[in-house]
C-alpha cells in the first residue's frame, strides 16, 4: 500500500470498527448496488445502440464474467 494512502485506510477501518453489524451488512448491500448501477452505465455507455433486450443479455452475460468460480 502506498504509504500516501495509510491515513486513509486507517481511517476508513476506524470507521468501519465503529458500525454495528446491521451497518456493515447494509453498507456492503449499498456498496454492491452502487458497482451494479456503475458496471450497467459504463456497458450502455459503451453500446449505446443496443436495444433494451440485446442490453440486458450483455449485461448478464460480463457479470457472469465476473463471478467468482473458486467458491
Amino acid at each position: 500500500m502506498d504509504p500516501k494512502e495509510q491515513p486513509n485506510h486507517e481511517r476508513f477501518l476506524k470507521v468501519v470498527r465503529a458500525m454495528t453489524e446491521e451497518q456493515r451488512l447494509l453498507k456492503a448491500f449499498e456498496l454492491s448496488d452502487t458497482t451494479r448501477a456503475l458496471f450497467k452505465q459504463g456497458l450502455r455507455e459503451r453500446f449505446p445502440d443496443l436495444d433494451e433486450a440485446a442490453f440486458k443479455k450483455l449485461y448478464f452475460e460480463r457479470l457472469e464474467l465476473c463471478h467468482n468460480r473458486n467458491w
